[in-house]
């Protein structure tokens, strides 16, 4: 069985749960985000094109499109990350300072 390095709960939300592993949140042609141990940003790096490239980079893709994540294109997604934060990344605000935002300071 293959194990994931996140939980979904609820309609929108992702929870980062391996600390060795960071995750490549992809949302149709929206900016890639970059969800590591020590936070959220943008990714600028080379997207990997294959699954077992992302692996070797320590990395796992997920699109929130996909049917085992979400099934669609989200606007809003929260993303619960290993430095003890909750992000909201606003999909309608990209390109301004709101689109990643710290929604709650320790959610735990």
């Amino acid at each position: 069985m293959n194990e994931k390095n996140f939980i979904t709960s609820g309609r929108n939300t992702l929870i980062h749960k391996n600390r060795k592993f960071d995750l490549l949140v992809v949302n149709g042609n929206h900016p890639v985000v970059i969800v590591g141990h020590a936070g959220i940003e943008l990714y600028s790096g080379v997207m990997p094109v294959k699954r077992s490239e992302a692996k070797k980079a320590y990395q796992e893709l997920v699109d929130v499109s996909m049917a085992e994540v979400f099934g669609e294109e989200k606007t809003l997604i929260f993303v619960q990350a290993l430095d003890n934060k909750e992000y909201k990344l606003d999909y309608s605000k990209v390109g301004t300072i709101n689109f990643i935002k710290v929604h709650q300071q320790n959610y735990i």
